[in-house]
């Protein structure tokens, strides 16, 4: 039996362009991208050369700091291209895919027989390693850690997100085979959280071997960093893995078919977005292959994920490892005159009742990127307290992170929160500080100093 926790903070962003749950095509890439930008912390190792033949499973990048930790192809193809940026920094290597894939022969595997160990091994040697994220710190796991727990969050609050229920159906036995497996490598089980609100209607209520819980409130109640606040908060030298249900999708095909599979429905979404709806495509494909989306001749914002916390990638961009979310915005490059002293604005929200938004609750809008203002004094006021969800002082947590200052970092809460978990704060904040990237530098400097 689950028990239940109502979160009474929040805010649900009423943004158009949600995906309607129905698959327009099915995308045959030409070229994919692995991006070790992708992965918190990474110092890569480059395994390939431009012009090498891969498989969809074999190795491209490895962990220099952890070479066991490898990084796989998500197609057969060809090596087209290694990217690099200033100080030759690695940011991309680019796979010109195959009209047939070929796979990687892993060797299908049951569960119920492999001890740790072995199942570690598995999931190294397949490259989904990185699935599986380490907190604090939101870095990939470290394979030499036994975690306090394994936390999943089976729903998700972010503007525009991919319904999991839609994108995830066929997955069901996977997702099973993957929580077994899991359960093995952690004593304090695997916890997994469900929407109150469509408990009875998502069959992964139906999940075996797992801790139930359930959550209702608004968004960020489906962050599992919230989650895991009010489940079993991350005290300083303690360690906890999660796990998205997508990740665990892949992970259970790995054993149950012996291949590296990391397949997924993509949700292509946003108030740009041109019939907005599901593509079937994998981790790294370009955004040129969803032209289908869009008006080639505006000016666009593409993002990899959700509009709060998902990477600006641009129109030359690829999808991200983790994501199976596209949102395309248009760019708020227009300015108004005098437009702060404009009291009838009715194509705007406002979290303040500074315009009328309030008076139509269930009115979406077609938001942009433009921050209508730049960044101003850090003032303190309430706003922050009114959409997080957690026993936290955000104010005294960033201004430790500006200052530097490790032990008071440690003291309001730097190993509870990622980026994600303070961005609404972010988004209602009247000061308009970038809160994402203070959290972003905060890890930065705990990962240098304490690890």
């Amino acid at each position: 039996m689950s028990n239940n926790i109502y979160l009474k903070k929040g805010l649900n962003i009423p943004i158009n362009g949600t995906a309607a749950q129905n698959t327009k095509k099915v995308i045959v890439p030409d070229v994919v991208a692995v991006k070790p930008t992708d992965f918190r912390g990474l110092v890569p190792k480059l395994l390939v050369r431009e012009g090498d033949k891969v498989l969809a499973g074999s190795p491209v990048l490895a962990d220099k700091m952890s070479q066991n930790i490898l990084f796989t192809s998500p197609v057969s193809g060809t090596v087209a291209e290694v990217v690099r940026g200033e100080k030759r920094k690695l940011l991309e290597v680019r796979i010109k895919a195959d009209a047939a894939q070929e796979y990687v022969d892993f060797g299908p595997k049951d569960v119920t027989k492999m001890n740790a160990e072995q199942i570690k091994e598995a999931i190294l040697a397949s490259g989904l390693w990185p699935s599986l994220v380490q907190r604090p710190y939101g870095i990939i796991a470290n394979p030499e850690i036994r975690p306090k727990a394994i936390f999943v969050s089976a729903f998700n609050t972010a503007p525009l997100a991919a319904n999991p229920e839609y994108a995830l159906k066929d997955d069901l036995n996977h997702i099973q085979t993957a929580i077994n497996a899991l359960g093995k490598l952690t004593d304090g089980g695997v916890h997994f959280s469900l929407n109150e609100e469509n408990y009875s209607g998502t069959p992964f209520h139906r999940i075996e071997n797992v801790i139930q819980h359930t959550f209702s409130g608004k968004h960020p109640a489906g962050n599992v960093g919230v989650q895991i606040h009010h489940i079993s908060p991350i005290k300083k030298g303690e360690t906890v893995w999660t796990v998205s249900l997508l990740m665990l999708a892949a992970i259970g095909k790995l054993f149950n078919t012996g291949k590296y599979d990391v397949s997924r429905k993509i949700a292509v979404t946003g108030p740009m977005a041109e019939g907005p709806a599901y593509v079937t495509g994998y981790p790294g494909i370009a955004i040129k292959d969803l032209k289908d989306f869009f008006n080639p001749s505006l000016d666009l914002r593409f993002i990899s994920g959700d509009v709060l916390t998902g990477t600006n990638i641009g129109r030359d961009g690829y999808l991200g490892f983790y994501d199976n979310q596209v949102t395309i915005l248009e760019e708020g490059n227009k300015y108004e005159l005098l437009g702060w002293a404009k009291p009838f604005r009715p194509k705007l929200f406002s979290t303040s009742r500074t315009y009328f938004s309030w008076l139509t609750p269930n009115k979406k809008y077609d938001m942009d990127t433009n921050l209508h203002g730049g960044p101003r004094a850090f003032v303190v006021n309430d706003v922050y307290g009114k959409v997080l969800p957690m026993d936290l002082y955000p104010v005294y947590l960033l201004k430790a992170c500006l200052a530097g200052d490790i032990d008071k970092m440690e003291k309001f809460g730097i190993y509870e929160v990622l980026e994600e978990d303070l961005a609404l704060c972010e988004y209602v904040d009247p000061s308009k500080i970038y809160i994402q990237q203070i959290i972003t530098d905060g890890i930065s400097l705990m990962l240098k100093e304490m690890c």
